[in-house]
């Protein structure tokens, strides 16, 4: 039986690996990482929080418990950011900045985002300081983040298909 077009079976038999040959776990890794990145940050921003303020029985408990998921998101951020920056590094080659196609460039801005607006942004908005101007700029501020992991995730998403660069 042959496999279908672009799936070869894998060695051992059994399951079958995309791509070319080799394409192990130091491939996926950075793909998966990006994935998570992103997702969370999908999940959290535009799906959970959005309904706490839907559901809860007042805005305070609402903004207390986004606080709380948005804090967690963050420690996911960056840490989704580090493992992607370790996975740019072949080897004892020097980090290329070409890496998936430019990705160290969104994955740097992504996180200095999150850490941003964990350390700079939240405890303003938790203390109610200035909420109006610090809620809007920890909303674009995020905006900015989920753009900068999509872009992360398109590119190394590509670098699976196409080999590393």
């Amino acid at each position: 039986m042959t496999a279908p077009h672009g799936l070869r079976p894998a060695p051992g038999g059994g399951a079958t690996s995309l791509g070319r040959p080799g394409a192990g776990w130091k491939q996926r890794v950075p793909v998966f990482a990006a994935a998570l990145w992103w997702g969370s940050l999908t999940a959290i921003g535009f799906v959970a929080v959005p309904l706490l303020f839907a559901h809860l029985p007042t805005a305070a408990l609402a903004g207390q418990t986004a606080a709380k998921l948005f804090a967690a998101q963050a420690w996911i951020a960056i840490a989704c950011g580090l493992v992607l920056m370790f996975a740019s590094r072949s080897g004892e080659q020097p980090v290329r900045m070409d890496w998936a196609g430019g990705a160290l460039f969104f994955i740097f801005a992504g996180v200095l985002l999150a850490l941003l607006a964990e350390f700079a942004v939240a405890p303003r908005i938790v203390a109610r300081e200035n909420l109006k101007l610090w809620h809007a700029v920890g909303t674009v501020m995020h905006l900015v983040q989920w753009l900068c992991a999509g872009t992360v995730l398109w590119k190394t998403a590509a670098l699976r298909s196409s080999g590393p660069s």
